[in-house]
C-alpha cells in the first residue's frame, strides 16, 4: 500500500512539472527542423540517420544541465551569464542569438505559408492570421494556459510517424543506417550534418528551457521528476526526426536523390504514395510552424530581457514587462514580414539558420558547462565527470564540423 502511495505521488509530481522539457524538445522539430530532416532524407536517403543517436545523447545532457541550473539557482541562463561573465559578453551573445532566432522565426512563418498553400490558401492571408494568433496567445494568456495549449499542440507531431509508415520505406536499410556512421568529403553533406546538430540541439532551447523551469517554479525538490520529463521529451523528439527523414527518403530519395525547395515540397512528394500521408505531413508542418512561431520569439524575449536585466515573463502584464512584450511583438512582425517579401531566398535562409545554430552551439555549451561546475553556484548539483565528457565532446565535434564546413566552402 505504501509503495502504491509513493508511486501515485511520483506520478502526480511528474505531471505537475510536465511542460518545460517536453515542450522545448518537441518544438525543436519546427519548420526549419522539418525542412532540414526532409532535405537529409531527400538528398542522402537514410545515410544521416546514424547522427540521431549522438544527437539525442548531446541533447539530453545539454537540456538536463539547463533544467538543473534553473531548478537549483532559480535564475535563467542569460541571467547567470550576465552575472558571471559581465554585460559585454552577454550583449555579444544576445546580438548573435537575436539574429539567428529571427531567421528561425521567419523559417517558421514560411512553414505556415507553405503548409496552407498546399490547400490553396495564399500566404498573404495565412501568415498575418497566424502571426495574430500566436501574438494573442502569449500576450493575453498566462504561463499555465499557454503551457497547456503548447502541450496539446505537441501531440500533432505524431502525424509524422503515421505518414512515414504509410510511405512504406525500406525499414531494413533505415535501421542499418541508424547504427552505421558514414562521413562523406562533400560540402553539402558536412553542411547538412552541422545543420542537423544545429536544429536538434539549438542554442535557443537552452535559454528557453531554463527560463521556463524558473517561471514554472520548479525547485531542487521537484528536480528528479523534471529530469525524467526532459529525457522523455528528447527521446520523443529524436524519434519524430527519425520518421521525418525516413518518410522523405522513402518518398523522394528512392525515386531519385534531389534537393527540395521547402518542407511543403516534402509533403507534396508523399501525395502519390497516399492522400492521407500527404495530409498528415502537411498538418504536422502547420502545427509545428505555428507552435514554434510562438516559442522562438518567446525564447528570444526571455533571453534578451534576462541578459540585459529587464522584467520578463508570460505571467506579467504588458505594462509590467513592456520590453519583453514589445520584443516578442517585433520578432513576430519581422519574422512574418520577411516571409511576405516577394522572391526572398527563404530556403537558403532556413538551411543556413540551422547551420548558424550549429556554429553558435559550442559557445553556449561552454558557458553552460563552466557555470554548472561552479560549486559556489550549484553546491552538490555540479556536473559528474560523465556529463562533462559528453558536453566537451559535443563542443569539440561541432567546432571540427564548423571549421571543416568553412574550409570546404572556401
Amino acid at each position: 500500500m505504501e509503495l502504491f502511495k509513493n508511486m501515485r505521488r511520483q506520478v502526480a509530481i511528474f505531471f505537475a512539472v510536465l511542460g518545460p522539457g517536453f515542450i522545448t524538445a518537441m518544438v525543436d522539430n519546427d519548420a526549419g527542423g522539418i525542412f532540414t530532416y526532409s532535405e537529409a532524407g531527400a538528398r542522402f536517403g537514410y545515410l544521416s540517420l546514424w547522427t540521431l543517436i549522438p544527437i539525442t545523447i548531446a541533447l539530453i545532457v545539454a537540456q538536463e544541465m539547463c533544467s538543473r541550473m534553473g531548478a537549483v539557482t532559480g535564475k535563467g541562463l542569460s541571467d547567470l551569464i550576465r552575472e558571471e561573465f559581465g554585460l559585454r559578453t552577454t550583449f555579444l551573445v544576445m546580438v548573435v542569438l537575436l539574429v539567428v532566432n529571427l531567421a528561425n522565426v521567419a523559417a517558421n512563418f514560411a512553414g505556415v505559408a507553405g503548409s496552407l498553400e498546399l490547400f490553396q490558401t495564399p500566404r498573404y492571408v495565412s501568415v498575418p492570421i497566424g502571426a495574430a494568433l500566436v501574438w494573442l496567445l502569449v500576450v493575453k494568456g498566462t504561463y499555465d494556459s499557454v503551457e497547456k495549449i503548447f502541450l496539446v499542440a505537441s501531440t500533432f507531431y505524431f502525424a509524422y510517424i503515421v505518414s512515414a509508415v504509410m510511405v512504406k520505406p525500406d525499414w531494413e536499410r533505415a535501421l542499418a543506417a541508424t547504427v552505421t556512421p558514414v562521413l562523406l568529403s562533400d560540402a553539402g553533406y558536412i553542411a547538412l550534418l552541422v545543420g542537423l546538430v544545429g536544429t536538434s540541439v539549438a542554442p535557443w532551447m537552452q535559454f528557453y528551457l531554463q527560463a521556463a523551469v524558473v517561471e514554472k517554479g520548479i525547485d531542487a525538490k521537484q528536480y528528479k521528476e523534471s529530469r525524467v520529463e526532459v529525457v522523455v521529451g528528447c527521446i520523443v523528439m529524436s524519434l519524430i526526426a527519425f520518421f521525418i527523414i525516413v518518410s522523405s527518403a522513402g518518398a523522394i530519395w528512392e525515386q531519385g536523390p534531389r534537393a527540395i525547395g521547402d518542407a511543403a515540397e516534402a509533403a507534396l512528394a508523399l501525395k502519390p504514395l497516399g492522400e492521407y500521408a500527404y495530409y498528415l505531413f502537411a498538418a504536422g508542418l502547420l502545427s509545428a510552424s505555428l507552435f514554434a512561431s510562438s516559442i522562438l520569439p518567446l525564447s528570444t524575449a526571455y533571453t534578451v530581457c534576462e541578459g540585459l536585466g529587464f522584467e520578463s515573463g508570460v505571467n506579467k502584464r504588458f505594462d509590467e514587462a513592456p520590453t519583453f512584450y514589445w520584443l516578442y511583438t517585433l520578432l513576430i512582425v519581422l519574422g512574418a514580414g520577411v516571409t511576405l517579401i516577394p522572391n526572398f531566398p527563404l530556403v537558403r535562409l532556413i538551411l543556413w539558420s540551422q547551420v548558424l545554430n550549429g556554429i553558435l552551439l559550442p559557445v553556449i555549451l561552454i558557458f553552460t558547462v563552466m557555470l554548472i561546475n561552479r560549486e559556489d553556484l550549484m553546491g552538490e548539483w555540479t556536473n559528474s565527470w560523465f556529463y562533462n565528457v559528453i558536453a566537451y565532446v559535443t563542443v569539440a565535434a561541432m567546432i571540427v564540423l564548423s571549421l571543416t564546413l568553412a574550409w570546404m566552402s572556401l
